[in-house]
């Protein structure tokens, strides 16, 4: 079964919750009416009822009221629906005066009569034809101070009709206000989703070939347009990230065809022709050194693929970083040896992280510090406990590096001088693997060179100890 449109689902939801409201308060305006109705009758009832009480407090007897009902007959005159009955406390079956046709049920006036009292008492009664009446009784004293039973009747026709008129209004109105409501609901439903059909087109359009479309945020509701900005931020993202995946793979395509076009063009042109077997082991070292640079940019790209997942890497611990460095140190400490450069390390601080990767890092700067550093001068390694990072510095007095180049030496596969760098045995990932290391530790990998004088790489890990 097909399940239903998010637009049918909240325009009857709104719908069934529009109709129990209206039902609700249909009923509700019912009661309060019947309520109102029958607090004015009650009202109505006790008004007369002190008038009565007033002039029967002016009859001496008993007698009086069968000689002259005049004056009580006045009170009711002109009210159809008031039945006025009085009686003899000695004498409950015959009344002394009655104006009307009285109660629907004799059983009820009877037991109403027996049941008067000084205070106010109510009673309801219906007739065959369903007339409602509601009485009033009450025990009036006359001017001997006799006290007589009086009943006071009203016919609630009038409100029953004006009741059963609501009835039929509500049950031919509410159908139409239901569909009504319904049709609102759903109206107010496609116009508020209706900034959804922007998202469906954007998402439509949106490809690996092609991902500039962005969603408008202009006059969108606030709770969409937080979740639109934060779509544009992920396509800006990915955007980003198939550029710079394109952009790697052709420049692992261009690194990857030199060396195989230098093995293919020796291998034919070793084959075109016999030749000594000093010159095939000549071609096959060369081969060999190809073959070991193609080794290393696959280790490399391999590593940086580690990096780009930190889930896969074991858990931080607290590093000192002067034993690692000086481990790295003590590495190349051959090379330094062979061009008469001195290491220096300086310094001492703990940081977090992975302890490979962080030697991997300080490996690769050091690397191309003794690279470019001239022979006979000294690297420096200073560690520098700072008040939010510690800062590792690793400079050398080389020949320095220009300014137009320091933002991309980070940068996968850059090389300030091509051809040099492929000469020294250089991948051109070091430095990248640098900085994917630094953010994988939440840290920054710098550099700054004065042409001529010096260069200093700065690898800045966030503080989490305090320093030794």
């Amino acid at each position: 079964m097909k399940p239903a449109s998010l637009s049918m689902r909240l325009g009857l939801t709104v719908s069934i919750l529009g109709a129990l409201l209206v039902v609700f308060l249909a009923i509700m305006a019912y009661f309060a009416l019947t309520h109102e109705l029958n607090a004015l009758s009650r009202g109505s009832l006790e008004k007369k009822m002190e008038q009565v009480e007033h002039s029967l407090s002016l009859y001496p007897d008993t007698g009086d009221i069968r000689s002259k009902p005049h004056i009580l007959l006045d009170q009711v005159m002109g009210h159809d629906n008031l039945t006025l009955t009085i009686y003899e406390r000695n004498n409950l079956r015959t009344p002394l005066l009655k104006s009307g046709s009285g109660m629907a049920d004799p059983r009820v006036e009877r037991k109403a009569v027996r049941g008067a009292s000084d205070q106010l008492a109510y009673s309801t009664s219906t007739d065959a034809r369903g007339a409602k009446f509601i009485t009033l009784s009450r025990l009036i004293r006359l001017k001997d101070g006799t006290r007589v039973p009086v009943l006071l009747s009203m016919d609630n026709a009038h409100d029953e009709a004006l009741l059963s008129a609501y009835q039929r209004s509500t049950l031919i109105a509410l159908p139409l206000l239901l569909i009504f409501i319904g049709l609102s609901a759903w109206a107010a439903v496609q116009r508020g989703l209706a900034p959804m059909r922007e998202f469906r087109k954007v998402a439509a359009m949106v490809s690996t070939q092609d991902l500039d479309h962005r969603l408008s945020v202009v006059n969108m509701p606030h709770e969409l347009s937080e979740l639109a900005q934060g779509i544009n931020v992920m396509l800006h993202r990915l955007d980003a990230g198939v550029q710079q995946l394109s952009q790697f793979s052709d420049d692992l395509a261009h690194e990857l065809r030199t060396p195989i076009n230098n093995l293919m063009g020796k291998a034919q042109v070793t084959l075109s022709r016999e030749r000594t077997t000093e010159e095939y082991q000549n071609v096959l070292v060369s081969c060999t050194e190809e073959l070991e640079r193609v080794a290393r940019i696959v280790s490399d790209m391999l590593f940086l693929a580690q990096a780009s997942h930190p889930s896969a890497l074991a858990p931080f611990e607290s590093i000192a970083l002067e034993e690692e460095t000086l481990k790295v140190a003590d590495l190349f400490s051959l090379s330094a040896q062979d061009k008469q450069i001195r290491l220096n390390v300086v310094g001492r601080a703990r940081v977090s992280g992975d302890r490979l990767m962080i030697q991997r890092a300080i490996s690769n700067l050091l690397s191309n510090a003794l690279r470019h550093c001239p022979n006979g001068k000294t690297v420096t390694l200073l560690i520098d406990q700072g008040a939010t990072q510690v800062s590792l510095l690793v400079s050398n007095p080389g020949d320095g590096i220009e300014a137009q180049h320091l933002p991309h030496l980070f940068d996968r596969f850059y090389r300030v001088d091509s051809s040099r760098s492929r000469s020294q045995g250089s991948t051109g990932l070091g430095l990248a693997i640098v900085r994917s290391i630094m953010s994988l530790h939440q840290g920054v990998a710098e550099v700054k060179s004065l042409p001529g004088a010096m260069t200093v790489f700065r690898l800045g890990f966030p503080v989490t100890d305090r320093p030794l």
